[in-house]
């Protein structure tokens, strides 16, 4: 059993793939289950494509349309205001996507997909730095 903590600096609203640190730390360590917890309320962890940075753009722009930012008029109902206009509707969105993750390792490397990359998604609008949780767990059978 391993245990370490990422830390992803954002510059906003985004997408930020940070697969090469997580597949750097698992190099080696045989075959095994990850799991990946962000530590904050108001990002989430996605595996998405990391090819073609269209899909970042538009997953980004469909979640801003999904929950507008609390200053907009459709948003007035919100009660936790507060903290700025960014803020709940980014705790809305950490609620509908992933905060942890489980990937397979089998010989010290992930079994992610050929086009699959793993993300953290900040939802708020400044920039923030952002701990994500890892351990891992090796196969005992062998």
């Amino acid at each position: 059993m391993l245990q370490t903590e990422f830390e992803i600096e954002t510059r906003g609203a985004g997408l930020v793939e940070f697969t090469g640190q997580v597949a750097r730390w698992v190099s080696g360590q045989g075959d095994g289950v990850l799991t990946l917890m962000v530590r904050h309320t108001s990002a989430s962890l996605l595996i998405q494509e990391n090819a073609d940075p269209d899909v970042q753009v538009d997953l980004l722009g469909f979640f801003e349309r999904l929950v507008p930012a609390g200053d907009d008029p459709s948003m007035r109902w919100l009660t936790h205001v507060l903290e700025g206009p960014d803020d709940m509707p980014a705790h809305i969105k950490a609620s509908l996507l992933p905060v942890s993750l489980q990937i397979p390792v089998r010989d010290g490397r992930m079994r992610l997909g050929t086009w699959q990359g793993i993300y953290l998604f900040e939802h708020r609008a400044r920039p923030h730095r952002r701990r994500v949780a890892a351990h891992f767990s090796a196969d005992r059978a062998g």
